[in-house]
């Protein structure tokens, strides 16, 4: 039930080849898409055609992700993020207003998929791009939940909980924007949530949420990596305070829902920072509302750790983004079009994750990334850029989705010493990557590596009626 099959039958393998595109070239303008003028235009024309739509696209995506995730325990981590084009936009039109409410923008709310066990990302689930009226923002009080943006939350629960079935469990991980009564009543069955309260709600006995736990609900200390985050958050390690019990929470009065239930039973668990370093603006104090069991100390770390997760999500839509594939400077002028790219970029960008996640090994072949006929290249690049010492060697095996990994770690400017290379890296490795394969197939006399994916050169992407 991939894309291809809601219309001409052709759409599929031309998605996959504007997919590898994306990747190959770390660019979302059509004219580098294509590499030239025949190519641009039969892009545009992909993007242009009435068989292409972002719930298509996304539904391929998630059906993808659905058979990576087929009997794995997953955390499907959901979030929005802002596409803003202050400075950039002459000539685009029917944008409405961004979240500062002045420049032109959209808005993209996502789900992706992440291995519990390994910490892999596995691949996007569902994406929604829209963008607001002029009136948006003051009519959003008045509108019933099911009309309002909130109501992606829910959507993203429903159709997470559809499309990964055939996983072994499901937790829904997402952040304070999330606290909504209305997704705790109406999750679907199979899917838990690890939310982090913004409401400090009132119980259904007495008292209010934030003051639910006391000095007795503390279970212990421990330390908590908390990853950097730009701009201006610095990896660290906090001393964190560990408190668990559960709670009921009852229903917000004066609201419209769409639940009937007078009230919901959860866990939730805190974490404190105890005397937070110097200069450190935010100390960690988390509030996560959970329907997971939580037993002792060892089950409350189970649900910190789920929660740490979300920021592979926060990596992603930086993949996406300035830092990656500069999503924002895309020369597309309309929503309809830039909607359909936006899709592909996002699935883009989770591959350039996945190179990430795969410098430290992974079982996955290299040719996920690259076509076949350039491995022989890639194995050259490695001799070559192995160092002297054993931390400069590619330890992983020919051919392997870590090997590649490794070289476009090296290529991006890593040094084989210090941190290891983040996505900013990955990306500029890959970019090199692909201008030394066609050096390397025009050194050796060969055609130019291209994938299956690739439509034939003559023939259009896609006819238009």
């Amino acid at each position: 039930m991939g894309v291809g099959l809601h219309g001409d039958k052709r759409v599929l393998p031309r998605l996959r080849w504007m997919e590898d595109r994306v990747v190959e070239t770390g660019s979302v303008v059509l004219r580098k898409i294509g590499r030239d003028r025949a190519g641009e235009l039969e892009a545009r024309r992909f993007l242009e055609s009435p068989f292409v739509t972002p719930d298509g696209l996304a539904r391929d995506a998630g059906e993808r992700t659905a058979s990576a995730s087929a009997g794995r325990r997953i955390i499907a981590i959901q979030d929005t993020t802002e596409i803003n084009f202050a400075g950039r936009s002459a000539k685009r039109r029917g944008f409405g207003p961004a979240g500062n409410g002045r420049d032109p923008g959209f808005f993209l709310h996502a789900v992706i998929a992440v291995d519990r066990d390994h910490d892999a990302v596995l691949g996007v689930v569902d994406v929604t791009a829209w963008t607001r009226g002029p009136k948006a923002a003051k009519s959003r009080r008045r509108r019933q939940a099911k009309s309002k943006e909130s109501a992606r939350w829910h959507a993203g629960d429903t159709i997470a909980a559809a499309r990964l079935a055939g996983a072994a469990s499901v937790v829904m991980v997402a952040d304070r924007e999330s606290d909504i009564f209305d997704l705790f009543a109406e999750r679907p069955a199979r899917l838990d949530l690890v939310v982090r309260a913004a409401q400090n709600r009132a119980l259904k006995e007495a008292g209010l949420l934030f003051s639910a736990l006391g000095p007795e609900q503390a279970l212990g200390r421990h330390d908590l990596a908390i990853v950097a985050a730009p701009p201006g958050r610095a990896a660290r390690v906090a001393r964190v305070e560990v408190r668990a019990g559960p709670v009921t929470i009852a229903r917000p009065k004066g609201r419209k829902l769409a639940t009937t239930k007078k009230s919901i039973d959860l866990n939730l668990v805190e974490v404190i920072e105890i005397d937070p370093p110097a200069g450190v603006k935010k100390p960690i104090a988390w509030r996560l509302l959970t329907t997971l069991p939580v037993e002792g100390l060892a089950g409350a770390r189970e649900v910190i750790e789920i929660y740490r997760r979300r920021w592979r999500i926060e990596q992603v839509f930086r993949a996406l983004k300035k830092d990656g594939l500069d999503l924002e400077a895309s020369q597309i002028t309309t929503p309809a079009r830039l909607f359909n790219l936006s899709v592909i970029a996002l699935v883009a960008a989770t591959r350039t994750i996945q190179l990430v996640d795969a410098r430290d090994g992974s079982p996955r072949p290299a040719t996920d990334i690259v076509p076949e006929a350039a491995l022989p290249a890639v194995e050259a690049l490695s001799r070559d850029l192995e160092g002297a010492t054993e931390r400069q060697k590619n330890p992983h095996p020919l051919a392997s989705l870590a090997f590649l990994a490794w070289v476009v770690a090296r290529l991006g400017g890593w040094n084989g010493y210090g941190k290891p290379p983040g996505p900013k890296t990955m990306r500029d490795g890959l970019d090199k990557l692909m201008v030394a394969i066609h050096a390397y197939a025009l050194a050796k006399n060969e055609p130019k590596p291209t994938h299956a994916h690739a439509p034939a050169q003559r023939e259009p992407l896609v006819r238009i009626p």
